[in-house]
């Protein structure tokens, strides 16, 4: 290229061949030898160091050049390669009966092998004195990442002895920054420089991925030619991997231009990409022997080895960090709730989790912003331009100009992390930084003259940053990975937690209200059911000889009692309540002055309100079906002892004894009361119950868990009992007919509700009361509908939806909550069932579902 009339800068590098400059370097010899070891191609400089002219050697058979010897230890070095780009090395061995010593690299290259010689040079510093362990120690002991670059920049130095050595890092276009340098005294320095992209081209940097060393030992020395040129097939020899490969001209050039004699590049190789490099200049030819040579290569893998490592941990411990600041975030908050109302607060709060300029914070139409940054007119033009962008997503730029060319946001900022922190309305976290070239200086004399060469003032190290500055003007340094990662930790902190339980005033006290409205919603639809079983205790009130104004007043007290125990649970927000409480409430609605008929002993528990609920409704048909057939029945003596007890691991345990009453038979058929009292405790709670319909009176035994008992009271409280009622509308129609349907409902008698419902309706219905149980049945049946309870305890069935969604299943939310719970997640289109389940309701919502034909 050196003789083409373009006008030539660093981009020109972009287009040229350097793998194919046809020559080396000088200071060896190379040949190329064909697979049956004949010479096909040579240095024209082969006889000064083999006394064989190329001429003569081409097309003989290479035991004519270099002694039997000196083929057989290439031909046991060639054993060892693996994979194309590898040079194996033999040091001090003859090539000629002379016994001159010569240092050979050798690799293949498309089936030929490529042998490559220098003379073997006395190098007296290439002692033991020289340890890798004792280098790779200075390393490991230098405290921050700066110092480690500093050490293996002195280290690469004193192994090679060049004048100026860099440790020079590429970014993600390609441009490059010097991060570390070691010099001798008065030639300047380069520490802190960028480069544009163009310095060391593509091609270049994935010649450096390859060959991970590189020598240019004299840029004045004149290059010799390999010759052929071209092979049979028009081809020029691939030099990629050859240590004397000759250097292209523009880059000679620019290497004088910057006064620099000779040249070494060691690559640094971290997890796969091209990181950087060693970047050796001396001012003057400088040519290491091929061991020491081979040494400063082993110790850039090392360095890069040691690089990677240390990368990793300060990832892990910058992510760590991050974690520890959204914990402070969370118990700040925790322990004053009003800390947001201040968005300064915020920033100071963040300014140590990724590393930023500036930074602004817009909350419900307020902000606060510190360093760097626009203006708060241009802060909340900004915040409107974001809030066309995808909700709950991180979004960074390090353009911001061309990203919103209309904006105003000032000079001095060029790049911006936005962080959301809110759903509705839209706040926004957001990082600035400044424009890069603002943070750069000259390292060295910028007023110090440079004497151009042939190419102009380009090739030169000021002018290429120069280059660099025009290339990065407006552009910030890139939000990393990890700063993403940080960044979401810290959004899913504000939008979860924080910002959650620090909201404005009136919303924190409309949710809970809302909260308190539909529990109280659900406790309405789980009584109805015990509030149908009535029925019964009108029956049994029938059956005795009172007159009709007692027998009225009688049976409004009972229904009294069941709407008190109602009216407690709801009264008390949901708080754990008496269980003895709730079984006198329970005593008084069916014996009233009769009541010491059940005699019961135990120390007074709490129960949580779902397990105080599971007990009201068993101990409710307990009674019913005892004061119908058992020992409470008519006007007998009959008794019924309850008794319970705290076990050694906190488990609730209650016995059920009923005496005197008439004989007991099991029933044939067991019905909706058997059910409840059978299933209830361990379907909704994860306890025992176990019935045995002995004669002498009907005896059973529970057990509930540790974790829905509280502990003991002294405190009265008016229990209550809860369960849904069952609708009995009759359909015009099966719409459901041959289907199969998934219920996934935590509540028994909610479950049991919607399973009747459903096979009404014609289905085949398979019910699972958690996510566990809901995808083993799903992984052996195939379903045509699946109907979702949102709320399953402590998980939701959510992960079911993304289930059913991957296999075009589909599926309808139920809910007590109202929609926005159920659509607050990526199903948003989904269905939503307002709970209770009815006849009417199920059948209105099968018309918005496409259900499978079946014929």
């Amino acid at each position: 290229m050196s003789g083409t009339h373009e006008p030539v800068d660093l981009t020109n590098c972009d287009r040229e061949p350097i793998h194919q400059l046809g020559s080396v370097q000088p200071f060896g010899f190379l040949m190329a030898v064909s697979s049956d070891w004949i010479v096909m191609r040579a240095s024209a400089n082969l006889a000064e160091f083999l006394g064989v002219t190329q001429a003569d050697a081409l097309g003989r058979s290479v035991i004519s050049v270099i002694t039997p010897e000196a083929l057989h230890a290439i031909r046991n070095k060639l054993t060892t390669l693996r994979g194309s780009d590898v040079v194996e090395r033999i040091f001090g061995i003859a090539l000629m009966p002379d016994q001159n010593r010569f240092d050979i690299a050798v690799h293949l290259n498309e089936g030929e092998v490529i042998i490559e010689g220098e003379r073997c040079q006395e190098d007296k510093h290439d002692a033991a004195s020289l340890s890798m362990r004792s280098m790779m120690s200075r390393l490991d002991h230098t405290e921050t990442l700066e110092a480690f670059f500093r050490e293996g920049a002195r280290q690469a130095r004193a192994l090679t002895g060049f004048d100026r050595v860099m440790v020079y890092r590429f970014d993600e276009g390609g441009s490059g920054e010097v991060v570390a340098e070691a010099a001798r005294a008065g030639i300047g320095s380069f520490l802190g420089l960028h480069y544009p992209a163009s310095d060391i081209p593509v091609q270049a940097r994935a010649l450096y991925l390859r060959n991970l060393f590189r020598i240019i030992a004299d840029v004045d020395a004149v290059t010799v030619p390999i010759l052929p040129q071209l092979d049979e097939h028009g081809r020029p020899l691939d030099l990629s991997m050859s240590v004397l490969r000759s250097v292209s001209p523009i880059h000679i050039e620019y290497l004088k231009n910057m006064g620099v004699g000779a040249s070494l590049s060691i690559s640094i190789v971290v997890d796969g990409r091209l990181w950087g490099l060693f970047a050796c200049h001396h001012y003057g030819p400088r040519l290491p022997s091929a061991q020491r040579r081979s040494t400063a290569e082993l110790f850039g893998q090392m360095f890069a080895s040691r690089l990677e490592s240390r990368e990793r941990r300060l990832a892990l411990d910058y992510e760590t960090k991050a974690r520890r600041i959204a914990d402070r975030l969370l118990t700040s908050v925790a322990d004053n709730a009003s800390l947001l109302d201040d968005p300064a607060w915020l920033i100071e709060a963040l300014a140590d989790a990724i590393p930023a300029d500036g930074i602004g914070v817009w909350i419900n139409g307020r902000l606060a912003l510190a360093g760097i940054g626009p203006n708060e007119r241009g802060f909340a033009a900004l915040a409107r331009h974001l809030n066309r962008n995808a909700a709950g997503r991180i979004y960074a730029v390090d353009r911001l100009a061309e990203a919103y060319p209309d904006l105003e946001v000032g000079d001095a900022v060029a790049g911006m992390l936005a962080i959301p922190i809110s759903r509705s309305p839209r706040d926004y976290v957001v990082l600035f930084r400044q424009e890069l070239v603002r943070t750069v200086r000259w390292g060295g004399d910028p007023h110090k003259p440079v004497e151009y060469g042939p190419n102009g003032p380009r090739l030169t190290p000021r002018k290429s940053f120069e280059a660099w500055s025009e290339l990065v003007r407006g552009r910030s340094l890139p939000f990393t990975e990890a700063e993403h990662r940080v960044a979401e930790t810290i959004r899913v902190t504000l939008i979860e937690v924080v910002l959650r339980l620090t909201d404005e005033v009136s919303m924190a006290r409309q949710t809970a209200n809302e909260r308190q409205e539909l529990l109280i919603a659900e406790l309405n639809h789980r009584v109805r059911n015990i509030l149908s079983l009535i029925t019964g205790i009108i029956r049994q009130s029938q059956a005795t000889s009172v007159g009709l104004g007692d027998y009225i007043r009688q049976l409004e007290g009972r229904i009294q009692s069941l709407a008190r125990a109602h009216d407690q649970i709801t009264r008390d927000h949901w708080a754990p309540a008496s269980l003895r409480q709730l079984l006198l409430a329970e005593t008084a609605a069916y014996l009233g002055k009769n009541a010491q008929r059940i005699q019961m002993s135990g120390e007074d528990v709490l129960l949580e309100p779902q397990a105080f609920s599971t007990a009201a409704l068993v101990f409710h048909e307990l009674m019913t079906n005892s004061a119908k057939y058992g020992s409470l029945s008519g006007t007998g003596s009959g008794i019924v002892q309850l008794g319970w007890h705290r076990d050694d691991e906190g488990n609730l345990r209650i016995g059920w004894r009923e005496k005197d009453g008439p004989p007991v038979v099991e029933p044939k058929r067991h019905g909706f009361g058997s059910t409840i009292i059978r299933r209830s405790i361990p379907y909704d709670l994860g306890g025992k119950a176990e019935v045995r319909y002995v004669k002498e009176g009907l005896e059973a035994d529970f057990c509930i868990p540790a974790r829905h008992v509280v502990g003991q009271t002294s405190e009265p409280s008016n229990p209550a009992s809860v369960g849904p009622t069952e609708r009995k509308t009759n359909p015009d129609d099966q719409p459901l007919a041959g289907l199969n349907v998934l219920l996934v409902e935590n509540n028994l008698i909610i479950a049991m509700d919607g399973e009747d419902i459903l096979r009404r309706l014609g289905a085949d219905v398979a019910t699972a009361p958690s996510v566990t149980e809901a995808m083993e049945i799903l992984a052996g049946q195939s379903f045509d509908l699946a109907l979702l309870d949102v709320n399953l305890g402590d998980e939701t069935s959510f992960g079911i939806a993304d289930r059913l969604a991957a296999d075009g299943v589909p599926f309808v939310f139920a809910t007590g909550y109202g929609e926005g719970i159920a659509q607050a997640n990526s199903h948003s289109d989904a269905p939503v069932l307002q709970k209770p389940y009815t006849m009417e309701g199920v059948t209105d919502i099968l018309a918005r579902v496409p259900l499978p034909r079946r014929g």
